[in-house]
């Protein structure tokens, strides 16, 4: 599904006019941080996979 490290678009965009994001931590918890302006966000885990739209890049296996 996804991982950490993941590139994720999300429904709305973020104020700054980005959609992309990168997830930084998974849990009942996920962190999510804007590839646009830097900023970071946590929310449950049931609401970020209501407002996920789709997975852009998946991370690289070197990480």
């Amino acid at each position: 599904m996804y991982d950490k490290g993941d590139v994720v678009e999300m429904k709305k965009p973020h104020p700054c006019g980005t959609n992309e994001w990168e997830i930084l931590r998974l849990g009942a918890d996920i962190k999510i941080k804007c590839l646009g302006c830097g900023h970071m966000i946590m929310m449950p885990r049931r609401e970020f996979e209501k407002k996920l739209k789709k997975i852009l890049r998946k991370a690289s296996a070197a990480e």
